[in-house]
């Protein structure tokens, strides 16, 4: 109860960025190249405590692991604390990847709005799906400076296609950022507070949910409420 994070990772650097995934001939070494840069600390920094500010958040928390990854790592750290200085409102936390995930599991209520690099991202915005039933509850966002992409943060799951079995919250709620994204505002509540009521009273809910309905007739039952 009362788990209501925000998972904000960077996702054109890091360890995801492509340079230097090799693998030695004799195929004996691996090597990978992660990339941070002052620019993409920024802005991802900027976006995290511009989106708590404007969704009334109180608290950013910067999640690093600048004790062991100095380079890296402690240049996010270093730009993110500058960053925080400029939102003085907003409280900055920081605090080490390995103690996020615990603090997550034991006390997740703590945490408002979380910044991070791609690798730890990946991992966090998963750690805390499960927090609130799984993948199939979590929606995920591409933000640019131009154009934005919304979608579930779930795989195909080709294994239940086809079989009418797949929770659509993830998607539905993707829909409804994509138009508070743009400023629609008043049908994104409609469509959220009909999906809340489908989950609270369990009406035709699926498997994952503890139902034993599938995905039409979930569907069915928030457009009902439309």
């Amino acid at each position: 109860e009362n788990i209501d994070i925000i998972t904000i990772r960077e996702n054109t650097e890091g360890m995801y960025s492509g340079h230097g995934q090799v693998v030695s001939d004799d195929g004996l070494v691996a090597e990978a190249t992660s990339i941070v840069t002052r620019e993409g600390a920024e802005r991802i920094a900027v976006f995290a405590f511009e989106t708590a500010r404007r969704e009334k958040r109180k608290k950013v928390t910067i999640v690093h692991k600048a004790n062991i990854l100095k380079s890296t790592s402690g240049l996010f750290l270093k730009t993110a604390r500058e960053v925080a200085t400029r939102y003085p409102d907003i409280e900055a936390q920081e605090m080490i990847v390995d103690n996020a995930c615990m603090q997550l599991v034991m006390n997740p209520q703590q945490f408002d709005v979380i910044v991070t690099t791609n690798l730890f991202g990946d991992i966090l915005s998963d750690l805390c799906a499960g927090l609130v039933g799984g993948l199939g509850m979590a929606p995920g966002a591409n933000i640019g400076a131009d154009c934005a992409i919304f979608e579930a943060v779930h795989g195909s799951a080709p294994d239940i296609a086809g079989k009418n079995l797949a929770n659509p919250s993830s998607v539905i709620l993707a829909s409804i950022q994509m138009l508070e994204y743009l400023g629609m505002q008043d049908k994104a509540e409609k469509i959220r507070s009909a999906l809340a009521d489908v989950i609270a009273t369990g009406d035709r809910t699926t498997r994952d949910l503890g139902g034993s309905f599938g995905t039409t007739d979930f569907t069915a039952a928030v457009l009902e409420r439309l």
